[in-house]
This record gives structure tokens, C-alpha cells and sequence, in this order.
């Protein structure tokens, strides 16, 4: 499913009003990608390793390609300024809303002196995202994935990484973004791309609520942002690569056919020779959320051309949540540095019960094609056929990749 394609300043524009921008035509964009703030190398059982250097194994982790360092500033009047992106941010979240409501709520908020609040395209928030965060399952010894010492947080009541169908988890602190989703997730819900920066993803949330059999609306905090609007990218096609002005960015084109475990698309892209370059490597996430289109399924740049529509992209950065408890059934990991983050171009498919407590699981789409999840770095692809967690996230083991290098005008 894709929006129509126009000529390329019509598309650009397109691009930005289907993620919440704002922005003209014809203008030279402007996108530094903040940088996840990870800066420890993982193994693929997830202890901490000194990195390593560019001849062996694991070699190309996200630590290794900081990128623009966060900076942010305390403006002391409930405002906080992100001196990489421009923008200004609200330093606590709102209180739960209705999807609804939060363009209104944006509207009327004078915070800090301002009235030109709005509510965040899902570029915009995930930009804050901090990859020095992980969930442990006690909110005690986590950290969340969002720098704390500027932005106010707190996990939500109740215990461990828990269930969701038996009330509310200490990872339940969703924020709305201003994008929808063009598809429907669980086959026929309404669904709006958000950050839970407890447990550091993006995912599609219904607006009206599963808790309550979808007969009252779902509600979610959202984190307002003032400032020109941001995630304009600017690409340029050519025969095998693509590059992004905005971002300074070269893409490979197209992916290769092949999935692959994490250490084995580390290698691949620090392996890859062309175009005369050398120095390819394995996205951060942030980098590879730079090329997914909210606007169309798969989602990802017309630009792109994939192997198939239903694929998933490995990063370069590790996910540091869990691990679950021993009892958790299916479970899919024992320690934390165990994942690694991709981004779903396809549908993010779940394993779910359908009808509830029926027995029988059904493969749909759980998150919306753009989420961001993880998956074990060592996984062994059909080793879980019922998925992983509350909504039976499909566990792949094995995803696509497309390399990047720097690109220098």
C-alpha cells in the first residue's frame, strides 16, 4: 500500500506533512541525526567487551559511530532546548490523553512564555531516545531511555516486566506522537506511533483501549515540542546507493536478498567494497529510522528498493532490557545486551491469541510497519514459533540488512 508518488519537491513535501512536518518545498534541508548515546560494545550473549577494532569480529557497533553527541540545555521554565536538533521540548510529559485531545492540549499550553506547542511527529521523539537505558524488570535498577537529567520521568505503578492483560506494567508510560498509521494493527484498530522511553521502542498504539475491549479511548502522555519542524530528508538516487543531503548520509540501495544474524551483518557491511568506498557500516538505529516512511507500507523511501516487502533491517545498536524472568514462558533471552534494535519495513508482526483464551495464535500485525523492536542477537530463526511478550512479537533471529557510510559533499 503506498500514497501517490509525485514528482520530487511534491514528494518531499508529501514526506513531510505525512509525518507531522511542516515544511516547503524546494528548501535545503537540514537533519543531524543525535546520536543514541551508547558508548559500550556488546558481545552476542550480551556482556559488555572492549570494542573492536576493524579487523575482528563485532567490529562496527554502534559505540564505534557516535554521530552528533546529545546536548541539551535546562531553560529553567519547564523547558528544555536540544542544541543538536533545534527544537524545544516540554521537560515533563502531559498527563494521559485521548489521541484526540492532544492537538488542543498542544494549542492552548503556554509553558515557558510560548504559545506555538505542538505535538511531536514520531522523528521528533524519537530523537530523544537514549541507548544507555535498559529495563531490568524492577524500575529500581533501570535506567530509562531518556536523559534524566534533564527531562522528568517515572515509571509507572506496578511490578517486573509483567503482562499486560493483568493491569498496568512499569513500562506503560507510552507517549503519543502526531503520526498515524496508514495501516491497521490487530487487522482493524486505528493505531498512532509512539516512544515508551521505559523500554526504549517504538510501537503503534490503538486509540481506543484493549484494556477496556476497545469501548473507551486510549490514553497516553505526550511531551510537546516547539521549533521548525524536524526529519526532512533530502535524497539523491543513484545506480547503487542513495544519498541523503540532509543527514550527509549514503545508503546502499538496494539490500542484498540475505538474512542474517547481528555478527553477521556487522561483517557484511565493514566487509562491503563499492562505488570505490571501503568504509561501509551497520546503521545506528537512529540512522536507520532516518529512511522509514510513515507514509506508506513497506515503509521505507520509494528510493529503496527491497527484496521483499515484508522485511526487517538490523542496527548496529544493542537493546538493553531484560532479561525476563526464568519462568517467563518462551523465553527468548537470559541476559540484558541480548538484542539488538531493527527497524520493522514490513509489518510488525505478533503472535497473537485469537479469540483470547482460545489457544489458537494467530501471525498479524502488532505494531505497524516503521516499529522499532529488537530481536536476539544469536536467535535461531523458527526457534520461536509463538513470538515473545504480551503481544507475541515475532522473533526473526535473522534480518536484512542495508549498509551506510558517511557522505561528504
Amino acid at each position: 500500500m503506498e500514497l501517490p508518488v509525485r514528482a520530487k519537491a511534491g514528494l518531499r513535501l508529501t514526506l513531510c506533512l505525512g509525518a507531522g512536518l511542516a515544511c516547503a518545498a524546494g528548501t535545503a534541508a537540514h537533519y543531524p541525526i543525535v546520536g543514541t548515546g551508547q558508548d559500550l560494545c556488546f558481545s552476542e550473549r550480551g556482556p559488555i567487551i572492549d570494542c573492536p577494532k576493524a579487523d575482528q569480529p563485532l567490529w562496527g557497533q554502534d559505540a564505534q559511530h557516535r554521530g552528533h553527541r546529545p546536548h541539551y540545555r535546562d531553560n529553567g521554565d519547564g523547558t528544555v532546548s536540544d542544541l543538536v536538533t533545534g527544537l524545544v521540548w516540554a521537560k515533563s510529559p502531559s498527563a494521559p490523553l485521548a489521541f484526540a485531545e492532544t492537538e488542543a492540549y498542544a494549542r492552548a499550553s503556554r509553558l515557558g512564555g510560548h504559545d506555538d506547542w505542538r505535538v511531536p511527529n514520531i522523528r521528533e521523539l524519537y530523537s530523544l531516545i537514549d541507548y544507555r537505558g535498559g529495563y531490568s524488570g524492577d524500575p529500581a535498577t533501570s535506567r530509562p531511555y531518556i536523559d534524566a537529567t534533564v527531562f522528568d520521568f517515572a515509571y509507572a505503578s506496578g511490578a517486573g516486566l509483567g503482562d499486560a492483560a493483568h493491569g498496568r506494567r512499569p513500562i506503560d508510560v507510552q507517549e503519543w506522537s502526531a503520526t498515524r498509521y496508514v495501516g491497521r494493527t490487530m487487522g482493524r484498530d486505528a493505531t498512532v506511533f509512539g516512544v515508551n522511553f521505559a523500554d526504549g521502542r517504538i510501537k503503534g498504539y490503538p486509540m481506543m483501549d484493549p484494556a477496556n475491549r476497545m469501548r473507551t479511548p486510549n490514553r497516553l502522555a505526550i511531551r510537546l515540542v516547539r521549533g521548525a519542524p524536524y526529519g526532512e530528508n533530502d535524497f539523491e538516487t543513484r545506480r547503487g546507493s542513495v544519498i541523503d543531503r540532509a543527514t550527509r548520509l549514503e545508503w546502499q540501495r538496494r539490500d542484498d536478498g540475505r538474512a542474517r544474524s547481528w555478527n553477521e551483518a556487522l561483517a557484511y557491511c565493514s566487509a562491503l567494497s563499492r562505488d570505490g568506498h571501503s568504509e561501509w557500516r551497520l546503521p545506528t538505529a537512529k540512522e536507520l529510522h532516518s529512511i522509514v516512511d510513515y507514509t506508506r507500507i513497506p515503509a521505507i523511501h520509494p528510493s529503496f528498493e527491497i527484496s521483499d516487502p515484508r522485511i526487517y533491517l538490523w542496527s548496529s545498536t544493542t537493546h538493553l532490557e531484560g532479561p525476563p524472568p526464568a519462568t517467563e514462558p518462551n523465553r527468548a533471552f537470559s541476559q540484558a545486551g541480548e538484542l539488538a534494535v531493527y527497524a520493522a519495513i514490513g509489518p510488525a508482526m505478533g503472535f497473537m491469541e485469537i479469540p483470547p483464551r482460545s489457544g489458537q495464535r494467530r501471525c498479524v500485525d502488532v505494531h505497524g510497519a516503521g516499529a522499532m523492536r529488537s530481536d536476539p542477537k544469536t536467535a535461531i530463526p523458527g526457534a520461536f514459533p509463538n513470538g515473545f511478550g504480551p503481544q507475541g512479537d515475532e522473533i526473526r533471529g535473522h534480518n536484512h540488512v542495508l549498509c551506510v557510510r558517511d557522505w561528504k559533499p
